[in-house]
C-alpha cells in the first residue's frame, strides 16, 4: 500500500512546523536587579500614567510594567532588526545588547501590572 502524496505532504509540514518551533531558543532569564539599572531610557515614556508622544505622530505610549519578558524581549529583537519600526524605540533598542534586554524585560515583568484608578 503506497501513501498519497498529499499525506506525505502534510507530514512533511508538520515536520517542518515542529523543527521551526524547537529551533527557536527561549529568552534568558535575565536580571530585574540589573534590569533596573538601565531603564531611564525607558521610563521617560512608558512610567509616565497617560503619556502621549508626538514624534513621529501623536500615540498613546503603552505602559509594559507586569508584560510578559519573553514578548519585551520579542519586541526590544524586533525594533533592533528594524521589524518594527518607531525611531526612537529602534535607536535604543540599537544600543542594546541581548543581555541587556533580557535584564530590561525581566526589569518590567517583575513589576506586575498595574491598573489605573
Amino acid at each position: 500500500m503506497t501513501r498519497s502524496i498529499p499525506f506525505a505532504a502534510s507530514v512533511a509540514a508538520a515536520v517542518a512546523f515542529c523543527a521551526a518551533a524547537f529551533a527557536q531558543a527561549p529568552a534568558a532569564a535575565g536580571s530585574a536587579e540589573i534590569g533596573s539599572q538601565k531603564v531611564q531610557m525607558c521610563q521617560g515614556c512608558h512610567g509616565i500614567p497617560g503619556w502621549r508622544t508626538a514624534y513621529p505622530e501623536v500615540y498613546r505610549v503603552p505602559k509594559i510594567a507586569g508584560q510578559h519578558q519573553a514578548y519585551i524581549v520579542k519586541a526590544l529583537q524586533e525594533y533592533k532588526s528594524g521589524a518594527r519600526t518607531h525611531p526612537s524605540m529602534r535607536a535604543i533598542a540599537a544600543s542594546l545588547s541581548d543581555a541587556d534586554m533580557a535584564n530590561v524585560a525581566a526589569y518590567y515583568a517583575q513589576l506586575g501590572l498595574r491598573v489605573a484608578q
